[in-house]
């Protein structure tokens, strides 16, 4: 990816813009890109920061794995200086526990914004939060060395950053139990055969392959785009016939910009 001047650059996140596309990078390479609450916040700010004429955001990450999951200190009674230890979350209130994670959460849910379309382009580990946070996104494209792993339930925790409805969407219930209940790793050619990744390549193809991608969707008038992903993302509350409705409206929507006529 080109060489901007970041919008911003902590905690382990450096977002840059080169209008329409944004580059949310993980550049904590020598921990492995390991998550924490800091890096959790910097995440949900580049969510903020992200000027209204970017159409695509690309996820990627510094080194050789994407994203370790959550840093091991986080299961030292120490914790993380400055904040809650799962020892203080156990000991507070329900309300207060579920306000920290629903907190925790909103660094991987504005990936998936009507108006956005996001790529995540994952090579090496992706465990746990680092699996959710690529499932975050719309698309993935994978490298070859790619390897996912849910393994919040082998610790005897559950995944709670907001990945178990789009692996349920992508791979159904019953693989999904079994990737999450088991901790296994999933490779490159399970991950693109189950629709987890989009497209796997060789490691040194992945900026290209996001590349290509990337002008692909950029190409495509926005408003058509945004549409398009409105109605896709609701199929699943929808009926068939239902469906059928909200594609007339949409195309509806769509024409009469298009003639320039006004509602």
């Amino acid at each position: 990816m080109a060489s901007l001047d970041p919008v911003f650059d902590k905690d382990g996140v450096r977002l840059t813009v080169d209008e329409p596309v944004a580059t949310v990078t993980l550049t904590n390479a020598a921990k492995r890109n390991a998550q924490s609450p800091a890096l959790w916040r910097a995440l949900t700010q580049a969510g903020r920061s992200l000027p209204g004429t970017v159409r695509v955001v690309v996820l990627r990450a510094e080194g050789k794995s994407f994203s370790a999951g959550l840093d091991r200190q986080a299961f030292t009674p120490e914790g993380f200086d400055g904040e809650p230890t799962f020892i203080d979350l156990a000991r507070g209130s329900e309300a207060d526990l579920d306000a920290t994670i629903a907190e925790y959460q909103e660094a991987f849910t504005w990936w998936r914004r009507t108006d956005l379309v996001s790529i995540a382009a994952v090579q090496g580990h992706a465990i746990g939060a680092g699996f959710q946070l690529a499932l975050a996104c719309d698309l993935r494209v994978v490298a070859d060395d790619v390897q996912f792993a849910m393994r919040e339930t082998s610790l005897g925790l559950v995944p709670d950053l907001a990945g178990t409805h789009p692996l349920v969407s992508l791979v159904g219930y019953a693989r999904a139990l079994e990737i999450c209940a088991t901790g296994r790793f999933v490779t490159a050619e399970e991950a693109e055969r189950t629709g987890l990744a989009n497209l796997a390549v060789p490691g040194g193809q992945l900026d290209d392959a996001v590349r290509d991608l990337v002008a692909a969707l950029v190409a495509a008038p926005r408003d058509a785009v945004i549409e398009t992903k409105a109605l896709l993302r609701g199929v699943q509350g929808r009926t068939y016939e239902e469906q059928r409705v909200a594609e007339r409206a949409a195309q509806g929507r769509r024409l009469r910009d298009l003639a320039g006529v006004g509602d």
